[in-house]
């Protein structure tokens, strides 16, 4: 479906929802759209992208098929919100690349990675400890650096041009503020009384994808902490890696492993249970590929640490690496971008009940 084509149908039916006020109390996006008597192309990119895809204003609709009216709320808001990605995403010609391959594509990217880290081997420096034995600190640096700068590059020229088309005005502290707590809350998958959402239960509340999402959340949070405070010893404080258990990049980094390989098998799991025609079916191996790619990064990872010391550590830094590598290149193009989206549209809802 084109994006003039998925608007055009949102648009349709989101007049239908002003009309009927059913659902008005179970997210952000009906009392946004609520505010408004007629909704530009800016307005429903801005409501499918606050939309969480609870499902509970599906279940709990009268106007569903056989109904004439034929409303799937989670549905078109998917497909609109998917569209709007690949239409922001930079450059362009890479938008829908991960979408209809993304397994293979994941695969082959960390497979060829993996081999130029294990060839880049053979440059291993004469001295140096841990994972350095094998590859040295500069070329690491060398690498990731722009393999990390680039991507978050690109996806700022996204949300500059998602920001101005959903009308975005200047907000200050306080609606980022509001953004990052319902964001770390995941307060839409609280549904409307708190009893959680219907993502996989049908017309059953449940929480579990709510605190798999958390889990996700935070344990990407933790381990990112555990890189940012090991690159701060090390350029800071002159303390070079290996660290001990004792030590904070440890201590962030291995809950933070745990927890995000929880909360990415959890999602994935939700995702084989749940009805694929209220998302958009077409892109449910990109999503199902992000987040597998996303539990590989966790559990590559916590393996390499757990065989520190042992002839296997060689290749699985390999490994890990060409995960990571393939995991931060991918990032703009792939489901990893929707956690940028929503926080801007999170941050625009904020400073439009602010004004």
């Amino acid at each position: 479906m084109q994006i003039s084509d998925a608007i055009a149908e949102a648009r349709r039916q989101a007049e239908i929802w002003n009309a009927c006020r059913y659902c008005e109390g179970y997210c952000a996006v009906f009392p946004a759209l609520q505010s408004e008597r007629s909704f530009s192309d800016g307005d429903i990119t801005q409501l499918a992208n606050l939309c969480h895809n609870c499902r509970g204003c599906y279940y709990a609709c009268q106007y569903t098929e056989p109904h004439e009216f034929a409303l799937n709320v989670p549905k078109v808001l998917a497909e609109v919100r998917h569209e709007s990605w690949k239409k922001y995403a930079w450059p362009a010609g890479f938008a829908g690349l991960f979408d209809r391959s993304g397994v293979v594509i994941a695969a082959s990217l960390i497979a060829g990675f993996a081999g130029i880290f294990a060839l880049a081997q053979g440059m291993k420096p004469e001295t140096g400890e841990g994972f350095y034995a094998s590859l040295s600190h500069t070329l690491m640096v060398a690498i990731f650096t722009p393999a990390f700068l680039l991507p978050l590059f690109a996806i700022g020229i996204s949300m500059r041009a998602y920001w101005r088309d959903v009308g975005g005005e200047s907000f200050n502290l306080a609606d980022l503020r509001s953004a990052l707590f319902d964001a770390g809350r995941i307060k839409n998958l609280s549904g409307g009384h708190g009893d959680g959402c219907n993502f996989e239960d049908e017309d059953r509340f449940s929480q579990a994808r709510r605190y798999f999402h958390q889990a996700t959340l935070y344990g990407f949070l933790l381990c990112f902490g555990a890189t940012a405070s090991g690159t701060v010893l090390h350029y800071a404080f002159g303390l070079e890696a290996p660290y001990g258990f004792i030590s904070l990049p440890k201590l962030l980094g291995v809950p933070g492993g745990i927890l995000l390989c929880l909360g990415t098998a959890g999602l994935a799991w939700l995702k084989t249970k749940a009805d694929p025609d209220l998302g958009a079916p077409k892109i449910w191996g990109g999503e199902m590929a992000f987040v597998l790619l996303l539990f590989a990064v966790s559990l590559t990872g916590l393996v390499l640490y757990a065989a520190t010391g042992t002839s296997a550590v060689p290749v699985l830094l390999a490994l890990h690496l060409g995960t990571v590598l393939t995991f931060f290149l991918l990032t703009p193009y792939s489901k990893m971008a929707h956690g940028f989206y929503r926080l801007a549209a999170l941050a625009r809802d904020a400073n439009c009940r602010r004004n």
